[in-house]
């Protein structure tokens, strides 16, 4: 990559565009003890206090900036001065003004022609394994739409697809906690065959960082996923295992699954959307080109950390009595 990546990282600056989200606040968390200086570029700052005491006095910087296209002087304000870029910027359904298109394929691109501009020639992009162009889900779409823009205005970034994130606060295992916790029925989208390869979001945090000093090839796509393959309804079962409850599994057609999530869309943070049951018709697992070409946590030097090693840790909250409930599952 270029000689900006290739670097120490003892005292140069990375501007992380997402830093105060789910995995931009462990990104934060392995570049400073890598010795990095970190702007954590935000909507809301004010509400990234919770990454000062992760670095030394001053190594951490919240500063605002928003992706949407009239706000492009923020964008270009926080990249002003850095040495690095990582972009991390994605939703998992629309929100207000926030639609897949403006956050995932135009914001993306707003950030690779900022970076450029600013005189730095790759960035580091975090999109996910299933992004696709061609994919009825406006999530895939945009996510391929964004890796696109970013590869042809900067060809030498490195771009990173994980799988399902696991850990504390996650969007995945901690909405199916959520559904086992409030109903004793489980239903299975499209019968629970669907597969994944859940990568801890620690580990894709640290491949970031390799990424960001030059530890990855430059201009390639890699995919993480964590040891072993989940089908969906080994999720279920994991979560309930952990949550120490016992639901009914029931297997539940795609075209009700929809029906479903198209009521459930309706509420303020709906556990399931229409375009969510979309995605969960292809499986979301490394492909065996990426395992060929080594790019995967491998390639990268990474032991991927298997969910088991982690669910219990965060998953007790959906206990019949929280942290005090020490039945076996």
């Amino acid at each position: 990559m270029s000689a900006s990546f290739d670097a120490s990282g003892n005292g140069k600056l990375v501007t992380v565009f997402g830093g105060s989200g789910f995995l931009g606040r462990q990104v934060v968390r392995s570049l400073a003890r890598r010795g990095w200086r970190i702007r954590a570029a935000c909507r809301r700052p004010d509400l990234a206090g919770q990454l000062q005491p992760i670095g030394g006095p001053g190594q951490i910087v919240g500063v605002q900036a928003n992706i949407r296209r009239d706000h492009r002087w923020s964008v270009e304000r926080a990249v002003e001065g850095a040495d690095a870029v990582v972009n991390l910027v994605g939703i998992l359904a629309p929100s207000g003004k926030q639609t897949f298109a403006d956050v995932q394929a135009d914001g993306a691109h707003m950030i690779a022609d900022a970076v450029k501009a600013a005189g730095i020639h790759a960035m580091v992009h975090v999109s996910a394994i299933g992004a696709d162009g061609d994919s009825p889900s406006d999530y895939a779409r945009t996510k391929a739409l964004g890796e696109g823009a970013v590869l042809h205005v900067l060809p030498d970034s490195v771009v990173l697809r994980p799988s399902v994130l696991f850990g504390p606060d996650d969007d995945f295992f901690n909405k199916l906690g959520a559904m086992i916790a409030l109903s004793p029925v489980a239903p299975l989208i499209g019968g629970g065959t669907t597969r994944f390869q859940p990568a801890y979001v620690r580990d894709v945090a640290e491949a970031v960082a390799i990424a960001v000093e030059g530890g990855a090839k430059a201009g390639a796509t890699y995919e993480l996923g964590g040891p072993e393959v989940k089908t969906f309804r080994d999720c279920v079962e994991l979560v309930a295992a952990a949550a120490h409850r016992k639901p009914w599994l029931v297997p539940l057609p795609f075209g009700l699954a929809r029906l479903q999530a198209k009521l459930l869309q309706l509420l303020p943070n709906p556990l399931l959307t229409e375009d969510q049951v979309e995605l969960l018709k292809s499986d979301n697992v490394v492909s065996e080109a990426a395992v060929a070409e080594g790019r995967t946590f491998a390639g990268l030097g990474i032991e991927p950390t298997a969910i088991e090693a982690i669910l219990d840790s965060y998953i007790w909250r959906f206990r019949p009595q929280g942290q005090f409930d020490r039945r076996p599952a």
